[in-house]
């Protein structure tokens, strides 16, 4: 079966900078690519190649007669009066117009008006030989999903807004071929778990481009590494592609180091005198200067960041004490009634949706807002950085350096250091340095504003959204300094790895103004919530000859019950048939990590996706009934 798209030997250069060098490249239908690299590296602009939105300077881009592809990108669209629901059914041709009037049309204050009710006729008609419902519904989940709001005008919305209503728009398309430039950005975490959802049973083929390592872990079926212009495939898991990444740049810099000691030698023979004049020398002379050509064109590998963090004197014991406090915005409550204490050293993880109040409970904690009840009380010798997730503390006219210091030199925590010098450890080019910083990229704003917080010591670090934009060498790092900071941390993220790795506790705003307190991060969060929905939603025992519990206590007898026989007996059986389900689990998340897997008849792959939510419903009513019965089994031995 031919490929959907097949790149050959593609070159495409901006400036004196190689983008994409003699790169050949191929998708099949049903594959899951996830497309990697440092920023910069080009990724994007290779998605501009696919999608046709970009000329190669040299090679050939093949496509299938028939293809269809929907491209997400990064840039956030203009300014338009259309609704979102508008936008997002203009994915869809023909049936999207008749889709969006429709909508409009029965959402009109004037609908009763005959003539309205003609053409909603009209409409209905036209629909309905398109056999365009479903689609419609399609339509209705995806904005319901991603909490869109279907009729407001899109020049109304905020930035993050939009680039999720182009999401939504490119979901909807229903394309051969997806290609997704960082889709998680500004979205919730409820959001991109259904987004993971709806991608692993989409059938057609995708690449994306994400920061999100979870989604990689839960999605690629294929790694493809965008580094100097090359590319390299990776089949296999996200773990197994940075092994053998790394032991790719193990052996380049061995081969490197090899070429760059010959080199030497031939270079102090040439300096040596008339015996490299010769004529029988000519060839070696020749050789030489073909190395020093090749070592002029080799590329370095970009370098990593090289940052750190220095919490400096202690603070007090307690951070922040926060007593009873409520907040709202007119009649919109936010938060009611949370009272907490963060303890020196403490690294608290802040959950919530989108609009949910995880900002302002941040700016409230910093002082920035007064709470509207209780009070918030605010430990001593502390010395406080913050990072805003919309980069209000960078001066977007002004450049790097004017951000940075109004002079050459900036003091680094006590000692002084040259800009240039201390922003090449934030990846800054010494070319980048003048730059305006309305000019530089997410990733790049986010590394700026990250070296302003960090030239100061400080002990109570408060981070929104500092994820975003950043490539995985980055994140990495900064996980690792994170989780060796002594001083105490409030993170707000969506990234459910970069939570996992870093916090030791979760305040979750769950909604109503109530915020939970959980230890652990996301996946504790995650795992604790699976327990009690599936406690919830276990069903009553069935009434038995043995006295209750509360007639039991009537009695006067409040000794805890001892599991009976059939109770021990299923208790014993849990571990085998939890091992059992996980293992099936696991066997069918490979069979469906598999391209060929979409290539089955459409039955079996719902057949395969049911089973695998059935698999996962009896998993967690199993882990909610070993959990009860473990806790009576302890109190009744007791």
């Amino acid at each position: 079966m031919p490929p959907l798209l097949r790149l050959d030997n593609v070159s495409l250069a901006y400036g004196h900078l190689p983008l994409l060098a003699h790169v050949d490249f191929q998708i099949e239908a049903g594959e899951r690519v996830c497309l990697v690299g440092r920023n910069g590296a080009g990724k994007s602009t290779l998605f501009r190649v696919i999608a046709g939105a970009a000329l190669p300077d040299e090679g050939e881009v093949w496509r299938q007669e028939t293809l269809r592809t929907s491209h997400l990108e990064q840039e956030v669209p203009p300014d338009t009066e259309q609704t979102v629901f508008q936008v997002v059914a203009a994915g869809l041709g023909e049936l999207g117009a008749l889709l969006a009037e429709y909508h409009h049309v029965t959402h009109q204050a004037v609908a009763a008006e005959r003539t309205s009710l003609d053409r909603m006729a009209e409409l209905h008609a036209r629909i309905d030989a398109l056999d365009g419902w479903n689609i419609s519904q399609k339509v209705e989940t995806v904005l319901t999903r991603l909490n869109l709001p279907a009729d407001r005008p899109l020049a109304g919305c905020s930035g993050g807004t939009r680039r999720q209503v182009m999401l939504a728009r490119t979901l909807v398309s229903d394309p051969d071929l997806l290609l997704l430039d960082e889709p998680t950005n500004h979205l919730d975490i409820a959001a991109i778990t259904w987004l993971e959802d709806f991608l692993l049973v989409y059938r057609g083929a995708l690449i994306f481009i994400t920061h999100d390592r979870t989604l990689v872990k839960h999605l690629a079926t294929r790694i493809v590494d965008l580094d100097r212009g090359k590319l390299s495939s990776f089949p296999g898991d996200f773990d197994t592609y940075l092994s053998r990444k790394e032991e790719m740049l193990e052996i380049e810099a061995r081969a490197a180091a090899k070429f760059d000691k010959r080199l030497a030698e031939e270079e102090a023979w040439i300096r040596r005198g008339i015996k490299a004049r010769r004529t029988r020398n000519e060839g070696r002379v020749r050789a030489l200067q073909a190395m020093r050509r090749e070592r002029s064109q080799r590329l370095a590998a970009q370098g990593k960041a090289g940052f750190k963090i220095d919490a400096g004197e202690l603070s007090g014991k307690l951070a922040v004490d926060l007593r009873h406090v409520s907040f709202r915005y007119g009649d919109n409550l936010i938060i009611r009634d949370l009272s907490t204490g963060i303890l020196r050293g403490d690294r608290v993880g802040i959950i919530g949706p989108n609009g949910s109040g995880k900002s302002t409970l941040l700016r409230l904690i910093l002082g920035d807002l007064a709470p509207t009840g209780g009070q918030v009380v605010m430990g001593t010798r502390l010395r406080v950085a913050y990072f805003d997730q919309h980069r209000g503390r960078l001066d977007p006219e002004k450049t790097v350096r004017e951000n940075m210091s109004d002079s050459n030199y900036i003091t680094v925590r006590g000692r002084s250091r040259h800009v240039i010098g201390y922003l090449k450890d934030f990846l800054f080019p010494p070319e980048r340095i003048d730059s305006p910083v309305k000019a530089l990229s997410g990733g790049e704003r986010n590394r700026l504003l990250l070296a302003k917080i960090f030239t100061r010591s400080v002990n109570l670090m408060v981070l929104d959204e500092p994820t975003n934009d950043l490539d995985v060498d980055t994140l990495e790092l900064l996980e690792d300094l994170l989780a060796d900071y002594k001083g105490t941390l409030l993170l707000v993220s969506h990234d459910r790895t970069f939570l996992d790795n870093v916090v030791t506790s979760t305040l979750v705003f769950e909604g109503d103004g109530k915020v939970g307190e959980y230890v652990g991060g996301y996946e504790d969060w995650a795992r604790y919530r699976r327990l009690a929905a599936a406690e919830r939603t276990e069903p009553p025992k069935r009434a038995t000859t043995a006295p209750s519990a509360a007639a039991t206590e009537e009695k006067g007898d409040s000794r805890p019950r001892k599991l009976s026989y059939k109770e021990r007996r299923e208790l014993e059986a849990l571990p085998g048939k939890i091992e059992s389900l996980e293992t099936e689990r696991s066997e069918l998340h490979a069979a469906m990590s598999d391209a060929d897997f979409y290539r089955q008849p459409r039955d079996k792959i719902a057949a395969a996706t049911d089973r695998l939510e059935a698999v996962a419903r009896e998993l967690e009513a199993c882990y909610a009934r070993w959990q009860l019965l473990e806790s009576q089994a302890k109190t009744g031995n007791g």
